[in-house]
């Protein structure tokens, strides 16, 4: 089929069951796609068996296990280098693609020549669908935010066409890596959440832009694979948000969207007393790590704590193309 034209990146996490089904739905795209493709798969320390579970996939071409957990933003630019095609569909372990997701992100950015990424629809195991694409973060869409207007002003992934977006969640987000390339790839100060974020803005900024594809579907188990660790997951959430706008704008428009993001979350956390199901404390939780997000512990001292335990092991070895 000549020269490799997509590669589907895969960053696994410990989810060795989640990944599985991932690679199962890849598997069935490739069979679909009029075009040569591979599988590259990073493991990103896992202890669950998941290197050896993707290394005897058939789908997979090759396989990079890391000796230590590192940031979602260094393991995405390491597969964008790696990687053979003119594009590469970022997924994490917890994305199963349905089927003509891969053939409807390549025509859209086959079809606009100036867009750098193309995100699916993401729909939750229910079917319900996600928020995926959003506005850039500023003063105003923090504003929007704390004003409950934040569904119809800031999100973007609303109807059926494609449509320009300021960013897209790369859980399933097709990059042209020529253009990846020519920003160098994403900022691993970035650990986890926002990376994406700035990597989209640093795009545009380049000149490029990123288009939601709604004819693009990927279930996303983020539910599955987010439940442990809450409160590091809430403190990395608040260092992201806080990094970008410090990278991107003034200290002093950080400083307010922290103050109107803590406000919308202690409105949530008010709300939350009154209704089942919804726990205040969590909702607080993100009101003290916004406004003070370099207090605590996140995702990068807990990858740290798990690395000072982890098993030596032969790293990086690679399954032959």
């Amino acid at each position: 089929m000549g020269e490799t034209e997509l590669t589907y990146c895969v960053v696994n996490t410990s989810q060795r069951e989640l990944l599985l089904r991932g690679l199962d739905a890849i598997a069935r795209e490739r069979t679909a796609v009029p075009f040569a493709t591979e599988v590259l798969v990073l493991d990103n320390g896992s202890r669950d068996g998941s290197a050896q579970a993707a290394r005897a996939h058939a789908a997979v071409d090759a396989t990079i296990a890391l000796d230590e957990r590192r940031g979602k933003a260094a393991n995405d630019s390491e597969l964008l280098r790696r990687a053979r095609g003119r594009y590469a569909l970022l997924l994490n372990e917890d994305s199963e693609l349905r089927p003509g997701a891969t053939l409807a992100l390549w025509d859209a950015l086959e079809q606009h020549p100036r867009a750098a990424c193309a995100g699916a629809q993401l729909l939750r195991p229910d079917g319900r669908a996600q928020a995926c694409a959003w506005r850039f973060p500023t003063v105003l869409t923090a504003l929007a935010g704390a004003l409950v207007l934040h569904r119809l002003l800031v999100v973007q992934s609303g109807g059926e066409r494609t449509r320009e977006v300021g960013w897209c969640q790369s859980s399933a987000l097709l990059v042209r890596r020529e253009a990846a390339a020519q920003v160098g790839y994403m900022d691993p100060d970035f650990f986890v959440y926002s990376d994406e974020v700035d990597f989209a803005r640093r795009l545009r900024d380049a000149g490029w832009h990123s288009l939601y594809v709604p004819q693009a579907m990927a279930v996303h188990h983020e539910q599955l694979s987010t439940g442990a660790l809450p409160e590091r997951r809430i403190v990395e959430l608040a260092r992201g948000r806080d990094l970008y706008m410090r990278k991107h704008h003034s200290a002093a428009a950080a400083c307010a969207v922290r103050w109107l993001t803590a406000w919308s979350y202690a409105m949530r956390a008010l709300a939350a007393l009154a209704l089942p199901g919804h726990d205040p404390r969590r909702y607080w939780r993100h009101v003290t790590a916004t406004l003070r997000p370099r207090r605590g512990e996140g995702l990068r001292e807990a990858a740290a704590a798990y690395n000072r335990e982890a098993p030596s092991r032969p790293s990086d070895r690679i399954k032959p193309f």
